[in-house]
């Protein structure tokens, strides 16, 4: 049985149509006699979605009982067992309730999606899990419901149902979307016209990236090369130079001129040793090409004109920006350069930028990281200086000025001799030395055209030339490797100080290694490799690069890193002078992973070191607070049980109401320990609804005297988002400590006042307060500051307060209170900034 399909509807906020959309397809597959379903929509009573249903088979919600009130969700096993062709699934984003089948909604849409079935549904931009810090920034909302990037992205069909801001506020208004106690609200907060029209942006964008991915995916299916221009793509042609970032800022700024702009820098490294351009610069350009947006790409290629058109075309780009080359003018004598080639290749398709810069013809200077190897080009052009140019140089000498001298000869052909040294090395300009003395007998020393010498000072004259031509060879060969084994070091003691820089610096990310370590030598893929011991197989510690090895055996280059670790490189075989750096790397390689390692492991004694205090704080209340109460309870008991005492009515009741004072403070101090241990393992969810203050706030002052609180709650605040019952917990227990250490007499003053988008609880006693820095630390487990004599407790009031409180959206702080005393504030989001969205709910919960 085949994966089912799934088609989402995209919108960019409530209201835009996404439902209706959905329910329209439905009605449309219904009458090409498609088996469909409904299996859960929310109309949120609004009429002309709710008509849409009309016609449509229903699956039945299943019930579901959480902490007293029922909910209801979608039955996924009706659903299978009714196996319809295509089932219509609203808010994919959605958190179903505890106990339900799944945690997450889009978990349900996966079950049916591999029973076969077609499902449609839909989801708002906002809740897309990459994008969760973006809408934040956006709307100042935080939205609790998101669904992973990559169930949207594998969905079969995306297709966005847009509207401009204006008219979504034009329907709100008219009632079509919230109910019209809720427009205004809605209106002057999230669906303000600035918020809509950057989440319409977000949901615009989101989608041409999809629909781009399919269109790479389909140009590669039918091996399409040439360029689409469906949007635009600059592509930044790199040397490593210092040129490099004005190339970055210039294609950054065509890149605003049109919407949707990308901008991807691209470095050609050859594949003949370690990279020709600085490690530090080319850091720096990758740097503020990802600060720009853009991103950087590293490509191997011989041939840097080829590689780059090749790199362009693959990516689908539009533009190319190259810088006006360093080289000076006669350099040009020997190629067109890069720029002058890739604008002649580039084809109608593409459109290359030649941009102006300071170091435009101040020459290259050395290459910094070449090898002390010479390229291929450069022998083949130290032969043709040794070889051809002396033949050449006879013709014309023998045609021209037979007559010029045998010195003047000598010195022509030894300039030859010496060009061939300095382009191929030793053994051209030996040849040229050896091939330029015989044709020196040959056409200018008498007898000529013969290999004969008459005369024995031209003889000796010869002798010096060969001598001469060899030492300069020597000399200028000698030279020329010099500089390139110094330019070998430099780039080698970049990369070496590189290294201990990142452990200086404590840089524990072994894939930045690595892939540092790729681009330094243009290789494809690294992979560290480790097993426990030499009968175990390999196992992959971190790899970068396509088509990893799996075995050292496999590679290209492979660098043993003790007697279970190694380093294997696939791209090419790498001379032994590499070998060194590559060793240091492979070193720091190693440290680097027993460093990630021994975080790790810190972390974890860290959690359990944390376990551990938790633990011994909770047995010592268990062995003292606990106890307290417990003992008085035992002594109430066995004293009304007793027959040697005759106990009087009001003996009786006062014994009883021990019993029961003891018998609450057990409650409350068990009920913290559970509330402490919800927090702990991350089971506190909370069921945010729209609720008035006066409504929570007196209820949570049930377990302190009634005269020991003064409460001042306006009936006119605005009502809050908030879980009733976790709010409630944590008021009663701030006011419970309140009340604790309040002197007699003065009771704790309880009020509330709404500042711009949030409402205020404050909490004021007149105790002895908290200092500054304890003020924090109050609110840790098992705190009680000062150990007052009438705190009775293990310290876990303060502690559960904050925990709900930040569960819920809010914040819990303390505060001096003015002229003595500890204020506690509680912050509270005002619910018209929070759109309707339900509970993000784990599947399972402490209750």
């Amino acid at each position: 049985m085949g994966r089912g399909k799934l088609r989402i509807y995209l919108g960019a906020a409530p209201g835009v149509g996404k439902t209706y959309a959905m329910l329209s397809e439905a009605h449309r597959r219904v009458e090409r006699g498609t088996d469909c379903v409904v299996g859960f929509v929310e109309h949120h009573s609004r009429p002309r979605t709710e008509v849409m249903l009309h016609g449509l088979e229903l699956i039945e919600r299943c019930e579901i009982e959480y902490r007293g009130s029922t909910f209801t969700e979608m039955d996924v096993d009706a659903i299978l067992a009714r196996r319809p062709a295509v089932a219509l699934v609203d808010e994919l984003a959605h958190t179903n309730v505890p106990g339900s089948r799944n945690a997450k909604r889009w978990q349900d849409v996966e079950e049916l999606l591999h029973a076969g079935i077609d499902v449609v549904s839909t989801v708002n931009i906002q809740h897309l899990e990459s994008l969760g810090d973006v809408v934040e920034t956006i709307t100042g909302v935080r939205q609790r419901e998101t669904v992973p990037d990559e169930v949207a992205r594998r969905a079969d069909q995306i297709e966005l149902v847009d509207m401009s801001p204006q008219a979504l506020r034009r329907r709100m208004a008219h009632g079509n979307v919230y109910k019209p106690d809720k427009v205004d609200a809605a209106l002057s907060n999230y669906f303000r016209p600035g918020n809509l029209t950057a989440l319409r942006e977000l949901a615009l964008l989101w989608v041409a990236d999809r629909v781009d991915e399919y269109l790479q995916e389909y140009r590669g299916e039918h091996n399409i090369r040439s360029t689409w221009q469906a949007r635009e793509r600059i592509v930044v042609g790199l040397t490593g130079g210092p040129e490099g970032r004005t190339l970055i800022r210039r294609a950054a700024r065509l890149a605003e001129k049109g919407a949707g702009g990308e901008v991807l820098a691209v470095y050609i490294a050859a594949s003949d040793g370690l990279t020709s351009a600085s490690p530090k610069e080319l850091a720096l350009q990758r740097t503020l090409v990802e600060d720009l947006g853009g991103t950087f790409h590293h490509v191997i290629g011989d041939n840097i004109s080829d590689a780059l058109l090749e790199f362009a075309r693959g990516c689908n780009a539009t533009q190319i920006v190259l810088g006006v080359s360093r080289r000076r003018s006669w350099q040009y004598a020997f190629s067109p350069g890069v720029s002058a080639t890739v604008a002649r290749e580039s084809g109608p398709d593409l459109d290359v930028h030649i941009v102006t810069h300071d170091e435009a013809a101040k020459g290259r200077g050395l290459p910094v990281a070449r090898g002390a190897r010479l390229g291929r080009s450069r022998i083949i052009w130290g032969w043709l200086a040794g070889i051809a140019g002396p033949a050449l140089l006879a013709v014309l000498l023998n045609q021209l000025v037979p007559d010029l001298g045998l010195a003047n000869d000598m010195l022509l052909f030894l300039t030859f001799t010496v060009a061939a040294a300095l382009l191929g090395g030793l053994l051209p300009a030996l040849a040229s030395a050896a091939f330029g003395s015989l044709l020196l007998n040959y056409f200018f020393t008498p007898p000529l055209h013969e290999f004969t010498i008459s005369d024995p000072k031209n003889i000796v004259a010869i002798a010096i030339f060969v001598g001469v031509a060899v030492s300069v060879a020597s000399v200028v060969d000698l030279a020329a490797r010099r500089t390139h084994q110094a330019a070998r070091l430099r780039a080698e003691s970049e990369i070496l100080s590189f290294l201990a820089g990142s452990v200086l610096r404590g840089e524990n990310s072994l894939d930045a290694l690595l892939e540092r370590l790729r681009e330094t030598f243009a290789m494809q893929s690294v992979v560290l490799l480790e097993r426990s011991s030499e009968v175990d197989p390999w196992t992959t510690a971190a790899s970068v690069g396509t088509s990893p090895v799996s075995r050292p055996e496999e590679a290209d280059v492979d660098l043993p890193i003790g007697d279970n670790m190694a380093l294997a490189l696939t791209g090419r075989v790498l001379p032994a002078e590499d070998r060194r750096v590559l060793g240091a790397f492979a070193a720091q390689a190693a440290v680097v992973l027993d460093r990630q390692r021994l975080v790790d492991e810190a972390e974890k004694s860290r959690e359990l070191a944390e376990a551990n205090r938790i633990r011994t704080a909770l047995l010592a209340a268990v062995s003292h607070d606990l106890r307290t109460p417990l003992a008085g309870i035992k002594a109430s008991v066995t004293s009304l049980r007793s027959d040697d005492v005759e106990w009087s009515e009001d003996d009786k009741a006062e014994l009883l109401e021990g019993i029961e004072d003891g018998a609450d403070r057990l409650a409350a101090l068990i009920g913290n320990l559970l509330d402490m241990s919800r927090l702990n393992t991350g089971t506190v969810v909370p069921l945010i609804r729209e609720t008035d203050l006066d409504e929570v706030v007196p209820m949570a002052l049930g377990g302190v005297p009634e005269d020991s609180v003064a409460l001042d709650i306006p009936e006119t605040l605005p009502m809050v988002a908030v879980d009733r019952g976790l709010l409630e917990r944590a008021v009663a227990n701030i006011v419970e400590n309140a009340v604790k250490y309040s002197p007699d007499g003065q009771p704790v003053h309880v009020s509330a006042s709404a500042l711009a988008s949030r409402v205020e609880l404050r909490v004021v006693d007149r105790g002895p307060g908290v200092p500054d820095e304890a003020k924090n630390r109050i609110f840790e487990p098992f705190q009680r500051h000062g150990d007052a004599p009438r705190g009775a407790g293990v310290g876990l009031g303060l502690a559960v307060a904050r925990g709900f409180t930040e569960a819920i959206g809010g914040t819990l702080t303390a505060e001096d209170t003015p002229g003595g005393g500890l204020t506690m504030v509680i912050t509270l989001p005002i619910a018209g900034d929070v759109p309707p969205v339900s509970p993000e709910l784990p599947t399972s919960a402490v209750t």
